[in-house]
């Protein structure tokens, strides 16, 4: 019997790794698949499983209760899968309303919708559905030189985007404690991988290395992030919700503390030897350091112990060997990112899903 998951932001950056990953590994899933197409949600991400039977995309916003209502009594999902949100910081400094609005006040509005749906659920049904919140180690705000973030570290967030996704996960916890919805979390480190929009570190550093533009690097360089392959976390997402404990929360880390100079170095090193310039010149030259921004955290860790003990989760990466695919995936799909590095993708998106409702 085919079972459905709901995921929200399915056509960002991790939601469609989330997808494929799914729809690959079990072929008892069916995906519908809620996008608002904001700017970061990228259509062609999962353009090639349009038409599939087992895929379903939706254009609509998770505030959304008339849209949500539908897809309940259409698809009657087993789980929902939050992935959307605002998740850029800079962003969120220069104008935080969005993130205000999506981050919280959508996911209050899908909470809400998730409850009613699941108080008209038989009893065996409600036995197995689950709300699983993905979230970030940005809660936490910022380690010093040693020590990492486990899943009691109190929350500390120093950005609009980081305060918005801590009041999210606080009103997730919340609904598990009050009305009873049997809620998951989790709370991850860095992501990378293909289908990251360019606007994010290791995308931009590539694609302004291909096209050899300066490589912005914030202050010295010194700021330490743990970098976690984007594979690794959609298979323990999905571990997650069929094995996780209902009302738990999980970090999920790629043990690969790394500053961010040292991080544009490697892919300057990689390009040099999958793409050299003409002139034979390093990479490295372009390098460029500019004032860092406001509210920077220096250093972030995750301590998995947790996800390691109760569900048996390791990396199945190294940070060399995926940032190694990450970097060859950019150089074979010129087809994805050129557009969006011109800005035609939103032309794109607004005349492919215009006429897109749930129905």
């Amino acid at each position: 019997m085919t079972e459905t998951l709901l995921v929200t932001g399915g056509c960002g950056f991790i939601g469609s790794n989330f997808i494929r990953y799914v729809l690959e590994r079990d072929n008892a899933v069916q995906v519908v698949n809620l996008d608002k197409l904001t700017y970061a949600g990228n259509p062609a991400s999962l353009q090639d499983l349009e038409g599939t039977s087992r895929y379903h995309f939706v254009r609509g916003d998770i505030g959304d209760a008339t849209v949500l209502a539908t897809l309940w009594a259409r698809f009657r999902p087993r789980a929902v899968v939050n992935f959307a949100a605002e998740s850029h910081v800079d962003r969120s400094i220069s104008g935080p309303d969005d993130f205000i609005h999506t981050n919280i006040l959508g996911t209050y509005r899908l909470l809400q919708s998730a409850l009613e749906y699941y108080r008209e659920l038989p009893p065996q049904e409600q036995a197995g559905f689950r709300f699983h919140h993905v979230s970030t180690d940005e809660v936490f705000g910022s380690l010093g030189t040693e020590g990492a973030f486990t899943e009691t570290t109190p929350y500390d967030p120093s950005s609009p985007y980081s305060a918005s996704k801590a009041a999210s996960d606080h009103l997730v916890r919340a609904w598990h404690r009050t009305f009873g919805l049997p809620v998951l979390i989790t709370n991850c480190s860095n992501n990378y991988g293909p289908y990251q929009f360019p606007e994010k570190l290791i995308p931009l550093m590539i694609l302004n290395g291909l096209e050899e533009k300066p490589l912005p690097v914030y202050g010295k360089g010194e700021n330490v992030r743990d970098w976690l392959y984007v594979e690794a976390q959609c298979a323990e997402i999905y571990t997650v919700i069929q094995q996780g404990r209902v009302g738990e929360t999980y970090n999920i880390g790629g043990q690969n503390e790394i500053p961010n100079l040292a991080v544009v170095e490697t892919i300057c090193d990689l390009l040099d030897e999958l793409h050299p310039r003409d002139d034979r010149r390093s990479h490295r030259d372009l390098i460029t350091f500019v004032t860092d921004r406001p509210g920077h955290d220096f250093r972030y860790a995750i301590d998995a112990t947790k996800i390691r003990r109760e569900l048996g989760w390791q990396p199945r990466h190294s940070f060399s060997s995926g940032l190694r695919r990450t970097v060859r995936w950019y150089l074979e799909h010129r087809s994805w990112w050129e557009p969006l590095r011109s800005g035609a993708y939103q032309d794109y998106y607004r005349k492919q899903y215009r006429s897109l409702h749930a129905h």
